[in-house]
């Protein structure tokens, strides 16, 4: 297979621009792996297909207000920062814009001055390790200056920010949200626990992966940026548990996916761990943590495509999707879902 084996033609319409009044008005698209079948439905129809034991596992992140625009003093060049992610105390791995104005020793200063960057190390792609100089609590600063990140396909401005957060977000990070989350509300989540489903937290922030196409041909050439991630002894013995009992295991989305199966991958069951995954999942890869995968539709020639094609095939993903087109789904960040089973 090849990179190109992964594109579609998606008209531009069918990009959601901005979330629904109700989280959970966005449609989900049943897709069984094991006859082809495809059922449409509605995201708050998901405890139906939910059995009771089923452990649902969400990734708790919360997106940072990352986005930075600032300037530099001695030119007045405008220039805009992307945090990714926290390399030590006050540096921080960006994403620079335009990065040829930012060289090692360049200063960027933001907020007329209230929080001043200074380039350390230059990077390809874009990508500068900056050290941060504020007074105060960085938090605080970074909530006062920063925006939310938006993809780039999204021209609109959001209303209201927290549609861009899940429910359930607590632990600050990542650059991007977790999309396949923010279909959940809190009554929902009270309603599939009533049902006697499990919910099961960890964190991965995501980081630069999610901005970055697959621009070989021979995708196993692709460099996966790293992500930090956190599974706590809580999870581990949960899931462990389920999987003695033989109780599905699903995973809310695919960052929860690439945590699940980097864990088990490193000790062939769950036990608590942190540190940094770059886990590249393409058709050929043996699931051995998920049963189930709640994901939005993803970008055309993405390592997200490979991964839902890993997990189910490539026939029955490209299939879901030319239905989901043909019925004028949402795709993308704000858009509708997918139950694969």
């Amino acid at each position: 297979m090849k990179t190109s084996d992964f594109d579609y033609i998606l008209p531009k319409n069918l990009i959601a621009q901005s979330p629904l009044p109700n989280r959970t008005d966005s449609r989900l698209l049943m897709v069984n792996r094991t006859n082809f079948n495809l059922e449409h439905r509605h995201f708050r129809d998901l405890p139906q297909y939910l059995e009771k034991g089923d452990v649902l596992v969400l990734n708790d992140t919360k997106v940072m207000p990352a986005r930075l625009i600032g300037e530099k003093p001695d030119t007045g060049a405008h220039i805009e920062i992307l945090l990714l992610r926290q390399m030590e105390d006050d540096v921080w791995e960006t994403l620079a814009k335009p990065a040829r104005r930012i060289k090692k020793e360049s200063i960027v200063s933001f907020g007329q001055g209230l929080l001043m960057a200074k380039c350390i190390e230059e990077k390809d792609d874009g990508i500068r390790k900056m050290r941060m100089y504020y007074k105060g609590v960085f938090p605080e600063i970074l909530d006062k200056l920063g925006e939310t990140p938006l993809p780039p396909y999204i021209h609109e401005k959001l209303e209201d920010k927290n549609r861009y957060q899940t429910v359930y977000s607590r632990e600050l990070g990542s650059a991007a949200a977790p999309t396949a989350g923010l279909h959940f509300t809190k009554a929902l989540l009270d309603e599939i626990r009533e049902k006697g489903i499990e919910t099961v937290f960890l964190t991965l922030h995501v980081g630069l992966g999610t901005f970055r196409p697959v621009e070989t041909e021979d995708f196993t050439k692709h460099k996966m940026h790293s992500e930090y991630y956190v599974f706590d002894t809580e999870a581990a013995k949960a899931l462990n548990k389920a999987k003695t009992e033989k109780r599905r295991i699903i995973a809310v989305g695919t960052t929860s996916t690439r945590t699940l199966e980097s864990v088990y991958a490193k000790y062939g069951e769950f036990r608590p761990d942190s540190g940094y995954t770059d886990i590249f999942i393409y058709p050929g890869f043996q699931f051995r943590a998920i049963d189930g995968l709640i994901t939005n539709f993803h970008l055309p020639k993405s390592t997200l495509m490979m991964l839902v094609s890993a997990f189910s095939s490539r026939e029955i993903i490209f299939n879901a999707y030319r239905e989901a087109i043909e019925r004028e789904y949402r795709f993308f960040s704000f858009g509708d879902s997918m139950f694969i089973r």
